[in-house]
Order: structure tokens, then C-alpha cells, then sequence
């Protein structure tokens, strides 16, 4: 049976602080927790009932045995979540402080083993089967990842839905100029392409949220989603129709999961053919429940979590 979503790029270990206001120097206990973003939108898909895979890469190594435990244990796919030896599996730290201030610690050194995905090892008939198809800027960052990632785009050849997530993480990068001409590349063989201010700059060299959603459209996308943080998200399709809104009102614990849980419901929604505006108040509903707890896999929320904040018109 093919997939509802198939995702592709990172993976890792979050550990986050179970002390909110502190910095990691005076941390004395941490959580752990699945981690990645292309793995936590699947993850946020299953969640909502949804057959999901992920293709990346851990180390062999007890960390490793952990992603693979904690994807199967929310019914996520991992046969092709495969082991890299000699790297280590990534690691993630963060700090919280609440509203808005969640530094990221990437340990990716020598190298993260999802960089290691390999074209010749990619299942392209299941990538092309799946009804949506996943990928992330970071997974353009680095060889062979880089060639697996666009190869596979190629392959699908826009069948069904096939999102770019633009992911764009300064620190795997030299700067924006290297990366433009591969999101450009990877632009003409998606369907939907989603990002905050930032990524859409770096993606089309505009940052005005209505100028970048055209610039996405010329860039050969049908639908661009452009997340304006506190202004809401901004969603526009190649036929006029668009969506503008709001965010809803949430105490905000970690920020770090909104993306990853709004993206796994834009997939649900596009799958069930909802109205672009349905589908960005359901996918900025559950952004906006996961904001509000401390982790980010496990933190996914249900169908009826996100019914009810849509209908509340708030996270409660």
C-alpha cells in the first residue's frame, strides 16, 4: 500500500532542559526525545491518523536503537531510517525562555549521518507512490545528500503532492548565495513550498510575505506558505485562491515544535482536499498546541486537540 507521507532529512536526539528560564550551564536535567524536523512531521502526521515513513540516517550506536524504538512506537515507518558507521548519531541541545527565545545547539560532527543519504540506496517507486512527499533545505546542505534529495524530486516529477520545506539552518551553510541555486532547483520539481521570513528570503531574495509567495508561484510551485510568526501564515495557490491567518492566542512554553507539528497538518489537510483557509487554521492551530508544551515528537497533538483550539479560537 503506498504511503500518505513519505518524509526525507533529519534526524537526531533532542535533549532539552526540564528547567524553563535557565541557562544550559546551570541545567542540571535534561529530556530526551525523537528529534529532526523532516521526522517530527512525520511523526505530526501520524499522529492524525496518517501512514508515514521517514528515509534518513542515525549512527550505529545506542542513540541510534532509540529513534528507531521511539518511531515505531508512533507508528512511523523506519525500514528506510538506516545506520551509518563510524558517525554518531546527531544530538541536539536547547535552551528555553519563554515567549520567544529557544537557542538550538547542533552536535553534527564530523558529520551527521542523514547528510549520508545515498541516491542509489533510495526506494524511487515508493517516493513516487506516496501521496505526499517531503523534503527539507537541509538535506541540499551537503553531498550525497544533496544529489539523493534532488534526484529524488526528479524522479516523482510533481506526482501528487510533493513539498519543499525550506529549512533554512545558517549554520549548515556558508551563507544564503550557496544555497540559492540548489532551493531554486529543488523549487522546480515541488508542488507546495513552505517557509518563515527568513527561508523564503533566502529561497527568492524577497521577504515581504505576499512579494515571496509570488516569487515561489514564479519559482514553479502551485501553493507557497509563508509563516509570519506573530502576523500568522500566508497562503497562496497558482489559481488565486489564498488564506491569511491569524495566530491563535497560546502560552508559549517552546517555540521549537510549531513548525514541524503545522507541517505534518498541512499534509493531512491537503490529503483530505480541505479549503486552503480550513487547512491553515487546523495546521496553525496545532503549531500553536505544540508551542505551548516543552517537547517536540512526542508533543504532536490529536485530531480532537487541534478541533478543539481551532473551535476555542485558542490553546487552553
Amino acid at each position: 500500500m503506498a504511503y500518505d507521507l513519505i518524509t526525507m532529512g533529519r534526524i537526531g536526539v533532542d535533549l532539552y532542559p526540564l528547567q524553563t528560564g535557565v541557562p544550559l550551564p546551570q541545567v542540571t536535567s535534561f529530556g530526551k526525545f525523537l528529534g529532526g524536523s523532516a521526522t517530527n512531521v512525520a511523526v505530526a502526521a501520524a499522529r492524525l491518523g496518517r501512514h508515514t515513513a521517514v528515509i534518513s540516517r542515525t549512527g550505529d550506536d545506542p542513540f541510534g536503537t532509540y529513534l528507531h524504538q521511539e518511531l515505531r512506537g508512533f507508528g512511523v515507518d523506519d525500514r528506510w531510517v538506516t545506520a551509518v558507521p563510524g558517525l554518531p548519531t546527531p544530538v541536539t541541545f536547547c535552551e528555553v525562555f519563554p515567549p520567544d527565545d529557544f537557542p538550538l545547539y547542533f552536535y553534527r560532527l564530523p558529520k551527521a549521518p542523514d547528510l549520508e543519504i545515498d541516491a542509489h540506496e533510495l526506494d524511487l517507486d515508493a517516493i513516487r507512490d506516496a501521496s505526499v512527499f517531503w523534503v527539507t533545505g537541509t538535506g541540499l546542505s551537503e553531498e550525497p545528500s544533496r544529489t539523493a534529495t534532488l534526484g529524488a524530486l526528479a524522479h516523482r516529477a510533481k506526482a501528487g503532492t510533493t513539498v519543499f520545506d525550506l529549512d533554512w539552518r545558517p549554520m549548515f551553510w556558508r551563507d544564503p548565495d550557496q544555497a540559492r541555486p540548489f532551493y531554486r532547483e529543488a523549487l522546480r520539481h515541488t508542488t507546495v513550498a513552505v517557509g518563515n521570513l527568513d527561508e523564503v528570503e533566502v529561497a527568492t531574495g524577497v521577504r515581504e510575505p505576499h512579494a515571496a509567495a509570488r516569487a515561489l508561484l514564479a519559482a514553479g510551485v502551485e501553493l507557497a506558505v509563508v509563516k509570519q510568526g506573530p502576523k500568522g501564515v500566508l497562503a497562496v495557490s497558482a489559481t488565486g485562491e489564498s488564506a491569511e491567518v491569524p495566530p491563535l492566542p497560546v502560552n508559549v512554553l517552546n517555540g521549537l515544535g510549531a513548525g514541524d507539528a503545522f507541517g505534518g497538518s498541512l499534509c493531512h489537510g491537503l490529503l483530505a482536499g480541505w479549503s486552503l483557509e480550513r487547512t491553515m487554521r487546523y495546521a496553525n492551530a496545532a503549531g500553536a498546541i505544540v508551542a505551548s508544551r516543552l517537547e517536540c515528537s512526542s508533543a504532536m497533538p490529536t485530531e480532537d486537540e487541534i478541533e478543539a483550539a481551532v473551535t476555542a479560537g485558542a490553546v487552553r
